[in-house]
């Protein structure tokens, strides 16, 4: 029975289930580790024999996103399916190269509901192949350039996210405050300065009883799923009046007005409930409050968010309040998997809106509230302070305190992470090398054409499709989520045909648009930078480059003594970048050339595509670095105190002297734009693709 369980969770990765009319989603993500763990290691419990029990535990282990309810034992098992893989970035403001061109854009108004997007994945042809099978055609980091460490320890393995609460990450604003949510209560204003949010002839219109069942309906208590207020005898001001009062009182619920038996009816419903969202339409325009002359136009609020990508949780937001999310600005994305704390403002939508959302949210608490003038602006912020547990360590003390040691004095290569080129096999900078190349028909080939991997089963379906008929109207049949790139893609060959593929390719949104390009720009930048390493070392060299007062400057030989590796940058290609005189600066040229690009012209015909450059750090030396060695006997409890808990009082975790396992609990604050896979790449000596990952994953099985 043991091997059937490794097979299971070798081969599956996710269970849905579906409880009641609510679809409940467990990520156990790190199963396969346990089970490894468990049957493996010196302390391991007996063997697991009874599958459904332990598929059970780990249900318990896992962290829910978003639910209402818990999945009935006797639905545990109902769906089986094979996620989407992807990693996390550090927080950057560019985390749209995470996705790959199969994911979903973000930021679209018209998202549509989880349970549209989450389709089942292929399993294969039917031959028993597993995941780790299907991963063997993704990159590795060799594949992108990323080959070198600065360190010369001894690595050693650890589970990386086992839990998404081992991933903290808490924003630094631009005054270099570390951004916390420690303050629920409303900015004070004077009385003339607060206006009342809800009237009070807003608030007469409803019963008591009635406002006790609309806050039943908010709070998904009412199993009916909506709420009937008769107004058969009432003029259309009083209606009016009732349907603001149900909207700004309990925002989440729609109103629409019924006739049922000759009477009528004001009908309130669920705002994010299932059949309200089958039909996506466009958000009203916000409502129009007055707004006191002496407070900013925006709030200013922390949002604590788990298991949520930013955009994700801003369209939430959005819904919930009624407001486009174009309302809602912030200074960086932060990562999916991971307790994530960041500042965001929205334009004029009053705190008290906002603080009631805490009830009818689940894995969002907002607080810390402000009015100011301004908005946030995409790159304002100094940085991200990470708090981060690597599980089940096997590194003797001495390697750890050496690593960390390594990593707190000489820091690591800024090299560009895994999530920048994709997780299909067809990396992303592929793509963006066609593009430069003005070959739209290799880009058009690139994003559409089928290939080997995971991939959600209405992707593979629409690439068979378009392999078989090249018929983009066909293609988008097999796809229910239009908004991913290929379908965008394929709306604009249906509208402008096949021989206008620029104008086709301008339908996707221009930041995933833009990350093709970046994605290029980025394989050039660790190549590059791995030939400078191997070539000079971590010294400053003739040739290299550093940046004065925003200029890049060619260090001569006596100049070069004077600076160290920390001082020295590498140019991202483009037509406003020098670049290093030495032999390793000659390489981009050659690498440019065997791509069929012209170095000394980066402008493109179409103007978005012009690549201007840019200059990065070689080396990263992270602030602020802590570390500690956990013992641990449950791989349930968490390890990291959060700021919600720390809110409600709740006590931090207690660490044993001694345990069955041992975790690395660290802590390290970087600037914007760089990625913290890279950082725990250098601890661990150890290949972060996912490739790579999910190998270790079954050889840990065997």
């Amino acid at each position: 029975m043991l091997s059937t369980v490794q097979h299971l969770l070798t081969r599956y990765r996710r269970i849905i289930c579906v409880a009641s009319k609510w679809r409940s989603v467990y990520l156990f993500a790190g199963g396969i580790q346990r089970l490894a763990i468990w049957n493996h290691s010196p302390c391991s419990t007996p063997p697991v024999l009874n599958v459904k029990p332990y598929c059970l535990l780990l249900m318990e282990d896992s962290e829910p996103t978003s639910l209402k309810r818990a999945c009935p034992v006797e639905e545990l098992i109902h769906t089986v399916k094979r996620p989407r893989v992807r990693e996390e970035k550090n927080g950057a403001a560019a985390a749209q190269l995470a996705k790959g061109e199969g994911e979903e854009c973000e930021g679209s108004e018209d998202e549509l509901p989880a349970e549209e997007e989450e389709e089942e994945v292929v399993e294969g042809d039917g031959d028993g192949e597993t995941f780790a099978d299907m991963m063997k055609h993704g990159l590795t980091e060799l594949d992108v350039g990323i080959l070198k460490f600065v360190s010369d320890h001894k690595g050693f393995s650890g589970i990386l996210k086992e839990r998404y609460s081992d991933f903290v990450v808490h924003e630094i604003n631009k005054e270099g405050k570390t951004v916390q949510l420690d303050d629920l209560s409303i900015p004070v204003e004077t009385e003339q300065e607060a206006p009342p949010e809800e009237p009070a002839a807003e608030a007469e219109v409803l019963t008591e009883e009635q406002k006790k069942q609309l806050e039943e309906l908010q709070l998904f208590k009412n199993k009916e799923g909506n709420v009937s207020i008769e107004v058969a005898d009432d003029t259309k001001e009083k209606r009016t009046q009732v349907h603001r009062a149900v909207k700004n009182m309990y925002p989440g619920l729609e109103t629409k007005t019924e006739e049922k038996d000759g009477r009528k009816y004001i009908v309130a419903y669920h705002a994010a409930g299932k059949k309200a969202l089958a039909v996506v339409r466009a958000a009203p325009a916000p409502r129009k409050h007055s707004w006191p002359k002496n407070r900013g136009s925006f709030c200013h609020f922390v949002l604590y968010k788990e298991n949520k990508d930013t955009m994700d949780s801003i369209n939430v937001l959005s819904k919930f309040l009624r407001v486009r999310p174009n309302v809602f600005s912030y200074m960086g994305t932060k990562d999916k998997r991971a307790i994530t704390v960041q500042e965001i403002a929205v334009l004029k939508i009053t705190a008290e809106r906002i603080l009631h959302l805490n009830k009818c949210l689940m894995n969002f608490k907002l607080g810390n509230f402000a009015y100011k003038k301004h908005p946030l602006k995409l790159g304002e912020l100094r940085g991200n302070h990470f708090t981060v547990v690597v599980r089940n360590i096997d590194g003797s003390e001495e390697q750890i305190g050496q690593a960390m040691a390594s990593l707190r004095d000489a820091g690591f290569i800024n090299y560009y992470g895994m999530q920048r080129f994709g997780t299909t096999a067809v990396p992303t900078y592929q793509v963006g090398k066609a593009i430069l190349q003005n070959n739209w028909n290799e880009v058009m080939d690139l994003i559409l054409k089928p290939r080997p991997g995971a991939e959600k089963g209405y992707l593979v379906r629409c690439r068979e499709e378009w392999a078989k008929s090249q018929d983009p109207e066909a293609a988008l049949r097999k796809l229910p989520v239009k908004r991913c790139v290929e379908g965008q893609l394929l709306r604009g060959l249906s509208r402008y045909g096949m021989k206008n593929i620029v104008h086709a390719f301008g339908m996707i949104p221009r930041n995933n648009r833009l990350m093709y390009i970046h994605s290029y720009q980025s394989y050039v930048w660790n190549t590059m930078v791995s030939r400078r390493v191997e070539a000079f070392g971590f010294q400053a060299v003739e040739g290299d480059l550093v940046l004065k007062g925003g200029t890049a400057h060619v260090l001569t030989a006596e100049e070069a003594e004077k600076h160290s590796i920390h001082d020295i940058v590498m140019p991202l290609p483009g037509f406003d970048v020098i670049y290093p005189t030495h032999h390793v600066g000659k390489g981009y040229r050659e690498m440019l050339t065997a791509d069929n690009l012209d170095i000394d012209n980066m402008r493109h015909k179409v103007r978005d595509y012009s690549l201007a450059g840019a200059y990065r750090l070689v080396i990263i030396r992270p602030q602020n670095v802590s570390w500690e060695v956990i013992n641990y006997d449950d791989a349930r409890v968490p390890l990291v105190h959060t700021d919600v808990e720390k809110l409600e009082g709740k006590p931090a975790p207690v660490y044993l002297t001694e345990g069955k396992y041992r975790a690395l609990r660290m802590e390290f604050s970087l600037p914007p734009s760089t990625y913290a896979t890279m950082v725990i790449r250098e601890v661990l000596k150890m290949d972060t693709s996912i490739k790579n990952q999910t190998q270790l994953n079954t050889t840990w099985l065997s």
